[in-house]
């Protein structure tokens, strides 16, 4: 290293954002996730004795501290350690730093540790990769990622890795870990005198949700950003903390597990009938950006999925706002999503729309059913064939209705459509039962 690299990295330390300067450097100082780095668990044992001799993925939300470990492997490792980014780096990046490792490792013996962070960025043929290489131990994977790697990285990747979630922070650790940066002189705000209010602390642990990095950068812009008093002071109060972090950060990628947990969660929350926990999850998608073109979607299939004919209304309802969402858009469209989402959560339920399947499971157990001769059209060749002979018309019989069969010949008798005993599909079941001679169901039925 020559003077002017060591000049910049010297220079990099003190002008790097407080986040990264702040970052634990041992496990000793790393807040969280005792349930894998605590006193005597396996990771923890592995990086501190410097075993780590399989791969690793750690996955977990953002500020959690996912690169910071690998970070804390580096510095407690003898291996050769390299990082590489998923975003900038391409496959001749990967076969050089594969090559290097070879050559590492046959000439002084010297193991080498590849973080790769945001792993699930790369592409299947650059995670195909890496793979032969650690499998024969070339290589010893660090895979940092954000996204579910049971889905984003390949299987094959995955089997011969351990995977170890992180959980997002406490309140109580994102306070320790600001105040750890109040107090600390060499990489913090030791140095300088700074009085913060305890709303203002609670409002950035707060507003964080878990996110150290998202804390610890509001911290920097409301010290960096307030001047000093007549004394040196800066003083931090709450309106000052309201301007540094205005919005919580949701953690929600269109693409990921949030998009698909998240909607989920609606979708059971309104077939479970609970208006409020509907109206909730349906915010949290508004407010991270969903399309809501995507939540209509939805709450149509579920009109007809999960309401049917309980409550005939509920898909007009559902196509009406659906409608309105595409004329208004965006903010308006927010009241017509939640009209949609609390009728259709207060609505009667039935899944008595699923006979379909039940018919179509027939149809392909069956194969191929004839016509029964009444049922066939009379009209090209009834009086040759005797097609539609003896068909009843059911308006010519009292409540348009008269008992024949509709089903084929070898199905005679069977039922698939069994109306529910919620909202309007009461009504229908009575009706049936009176057709078919049975008595009507009592309430302990």
């Amino acid at each position: 290293m020559d003077l002017f690299e060591h000049h910049r990295r010297e220079l990099s330390k003190t002008e790097a954002p407080l986040a990264a300067r702040m970052r634990p450097r041992t496990l000793d100082e790393f807040v969280g996730q005792e349930h894998i780095v605590g006193q005597g668990k396996l990771l923890r044992r592995a990086i501190e004795t410097d075993k780590l001799f399989s791969s690793i993925i750690i996955w977990g939300p953002p500020g959690t501290g996912k690169t910071t470990l690998a970070a804390i492997s580096a510095n407690t490792t003898k291996s050769h350690f390299e990082t590489i980014s998923a975003v900038t780096a391409g496959v001749a990046d990967i076969r050089r730093l594969i090559g290097e490792a070879k050559e590492r490792r046959g000439m002084h013996g010297t193991r080498t540790i590849v973080l790769v962070d945001e792993i699930h960025r790369f592409n299947k043929a650059q995670q195909d990769a890496l793979l032969p290489h650690v499998e024969d131990g070339t290589i010893i994977l660090i895979g940092a990622t954000t996204e579910n790697p049971y889905f984003e990285v390949i299987s094959a990747l995955v089997s011969r890795s351990r995977v170890f979630q992180l959980k997002p922070l406490t309140d109580e650790q994102v306070a320790a870990l600001l105040r750890r940066a109040l107090a600390d002189p060499a990489r913090g705000y030791g140095s300088k005198t700074i009085e913060m209010a305890d709303d203002a602390l609670a409002h950035l642990v707060d507003i964080a949700g878990g996110d150290a990095r998202a804390a610890l950068n509001a911290l920097e812009l409301a010290v960096e950003s307030t001047p000093a008093g007549a004394d040196g002071a800066i003083r931090i109060d709450l309106a000052v903390a309201e301007e540094a972090i205005q919005r919580r950060a949701i953690r929600y990628d269109r693409a990921g597990d949030e998009h698909y947990d998240t909607i989920s969660a609606f979708i059971k929350s309104v077939r479970g009938s609970d208006p409020d926990a509907a109206l909730y999850w349906l915010a949290k998608m508004i407010y991270a950006g969903e399309d809501p073109k995507f939540i209509m979607r939805r709450l149509l299939i579920l009109a007809a999925e999960d309401i049917g004919l309980a409550d005939p209304n509920g898909i007009v309802v559902a196509s009406a706002c659906a409608r309105a969402v595409e004329w208004c858009g965006l903010p308006e469209a927010q009241y017509h999503l939640a009209e949609a989402t609390v009728y259709l959560a207060t609505a009667p339920k039935s899944n008595s729309m699923g006979a379909y399947f039940k018919a179509l499971a027939e149809v392909e157990a069956e194969g191929e059913t004839q016509v029964p001769p009444h049922l066939q059209d009379a009209t090209r060749d009834g009086k040759a064939l005797g097609h539609g002979k003896d068909y009843k018309y059911p308006h010519d019989f009292p409540e348009h209705w008269v008992d024949q069969s509709y089903l084929p010949d070898e199905l005679r008798g069977k039922t698939f459509y069994e109306p529910g005993d919620q909202g309007r599909e009461k009504e229908i079941a009575e009706q049936w039962r009176r057709r078919r001679g049975k008595p009507a169901r009592t309430e302990d039925q």
